[in-house]
């Protein structure tokens, strides 16, 4: 198991950025596939981006390609979540997670050990 502590939430203006970050402790954290997900009261939580245990590969979601960013620094146990142009859309609690020695996924059912979610919040 994998203990993972967001930060980097906020208020923003639409067309601002943030930079949410994700760090774990516990076990060897390139053993773990990593995934940034958001969820706001409305809907299910829905996947933001995800990237292989050395970074090798990276998935984005269609609603933040080009404005979005995942990247990792295994040295430091963080994943990040760089976010430009943000839009009022993009409002919600952001969770990362882990699974261990696995892939990418997009679903939540993929993913083991979750983080408590940072709020973003972006003003129109």
């Amino acid at each position: 198991q994998v203990q993972l502590v967001e930060s980097g939430g906020g208020l923003v203006q639409a067309g601002g950025s943030l930079r949410l970050s994700c760090a774990a402790s516990g076990r060897t954290f390139s053993n773990y596939a990593m995934g940034w997900f958001r969820q706001t009261p409305e809907k299910e939580r829905e996947f933001v981006a995800g990237i292989s245990r050395f970074g090798s590969s990276s998935l984005l979601a269609d609603s933040v390609k080009g404005r979005f960013a995942i990247s990792r620094d295994n040295s430091k146990k963080t994943v990040y979540l760089q976010m430009n142009s943000l839009k009022p859309e993009d409002t919600a609690v952001y969770y990362c997670a882990a699974k261990i020695w696995g892939v990418v996924h997009t679903s939540t059912e993929g993913y083991d050990d979750w983080g408590q979610g940072t709020q973003v919040t972006v003003s129109s």
